[in-house]
């Protein structure tokens, strides 16, 4: 959540935030008028715990009828600290409900405006020009079948729409991948984790999953789990309640996991193929640092997810996602999107936010500091999101024959330079 300080002492910047992404600020009004209420009813608590503590002290001097006249002032007084308590539960509960709601504040270089407003920072690459190579590229679906790579029909058949088998080289695409970006993350000082894909509600609540994006999330019916959509939240509640020492930062995590999406409102959107299905593997950068170090933090997450497109030769631009894009936590975020030529556009491989302490908060992730404790910075950046990039490399490396050459440094993972067909060409 956001700082409860900056709320009352400059509502008006969580005002233009939200109107930045495009969302009323009705919840800032809700939200003072509760944290007014939330510290009234604590003053009218503690005053009638003081005066019960007063008379506490009075009744073992008294006697007689003033005893007793007092046992039942205390009588009475017993009910009014147990109502004042509640009253003061109860306000500390519409204030935290308030304050929840309102998302991180973006960040003064995020654009405003929706998906559509985004900003072009930079293009690496330049897509291939497949008419002047003398043939008409083959989209992944086709390539998949051409290589033995992807099975859209059974994955259907067992698991419904937006599901798939990846198989021959297709799963060996996988595994290569995952081995490269692991690889590249332990060079880079990262700690390679196995996330778990089940969390407690707390963690989906801790990193913004249960707000404006809980339609999108699988829970398991008749237990208190949710299948996560990214292993962002396992490893952002991994240290939940914790103080870390501020030596020990920034500390870094690759984490690898199934993801579940029921990619709610995308009824009609990528129906054919495997860019936007309902389960994949990824490889998810996830780093603790210091509200200081947070944007630099940043751009060195985004030059690790360049470097890894880098090495899949792959043709991408990077764009600056714009406010009302943003999920709840992140103030920026930087997504890289590859060129897909059968689409004729770039389409999202990977992304980078920074939540600042916003996660944190909710968490009660704190640091240790010189002076105190305080919450620390989290930060989550794609490194390799399994199907969009097997998506991409089909499609920019294949040959007129349907063959795919494989990128140079994945060579090493798959053991050959080329995928050859399986099936025939059609």
């Amino acid at each position: 959540m956001i700082d409860p300080r900056l709320l009352r002492d400059d509502p008006e910047r969580v005002r233009a935030s939200l109107a930045k992404r495009g969302l009323s600020d009705e919840v800032v009004d809700r939200a003072l008028a509760a944290d007014v209420a939330r510290r009234e009813s604590i003053v009218a608590f503690e005053a009638k715990r003081g005066e019960q503590k007063q008379l506490g002290k009075l009744i073992p001097q008294a006697q007689g009828e003033e005893k007793q006249a007092l046992l039942a002032q205390t009588k009475t007084l017993a009910g009014e600290v147990k109502a004042a308590e509640a009253a003061q539960t109860a306000a500390e509960e519409q204030w935290r409900d308030a304050i929840m709601e309102i998302p991180n504040v973006a960040a003064d270089e995020a654009p405003a405006g929706g998906e559509d407003d985004f900003v072009v920072l930079e293009t690496i690459g330049t897509p291939r020009d497949f008419a002047a190579e003398g043939f008409e590229p083959r989209d992944h679906v086709e390539l998949g079948k051409i290589l033995g790579a992807i099975d859209l029909e059974r994955g259907a058949k067992v698991s419904g729409s937006r599901f798939y088998f990846l198989t021959g080289v297709g799963a060996e695409l996988e595994f290569a991948l995952v081995n490269m970006a692991m690889e590249q993350a332990r060079e880079a000082g990262f700690t390679p984790v196995i996330a778990p894909s089940l969390v407690k509600p707390r963690a989906m609540e801790g990193t913004g999953f249960l707000g404006q994006a809980a339609d999108d999330v699988y829970r398991i019916e008749g237990e208190d789990l949710y299948l996560v959509g990214t292993s962002e939240v396992a490893m952002a509640a991994y240290h939940s309640d914790e103080i870390l020492d501020v030596e020990s930062l920034p500390r870094r995590y690759a984490a690898f996991s199934p993801c579940f999406r029921k990619e709610a409102g995308s009824h009609g959107k990528d129906t054919k193929g495997i860019i936007r299905v309902h389960w994949f593997d990824k490889v998810e950068m996830f780093v603790y640092t210091t509200l200081e170090d947070a944007d630099a933090e940043h751009q060195r997450l985004l030059q690790w997810e360049k470097d890894f497109l880098d090495k899949l030769e792959l043709a991408y631009q990077v764009i600056d996602t714009a406010a009302g894009d943003l999920g709840l936590s992140a103030i920026r975020k930087f997504d890289c999107e590859a060129w897909i030529p059968t689409q004729g556009k770039y389409r999202e491989l990977t992304s980078t936010s920074n939540c600042t302490d916003f996660q944190a908060r909710r968490l009660d992730i704190r640091g240790r500091f010189e002076g105190g404790t305080r919450p620390v910075a989290t930060l989550n950046g794609t490194l390799t999101a399994i199907p969009r990039a097997i998506v991409a490399i089909l499609e920019t490396h294949q040959q007129a024959d349907g063959s795919v050459k494989v990128p140079k440094a994945l060579q090493k993972w798959l053991g050959r330079e080329v995928l050859e067909p399986v099936n025939p060409v059609g």
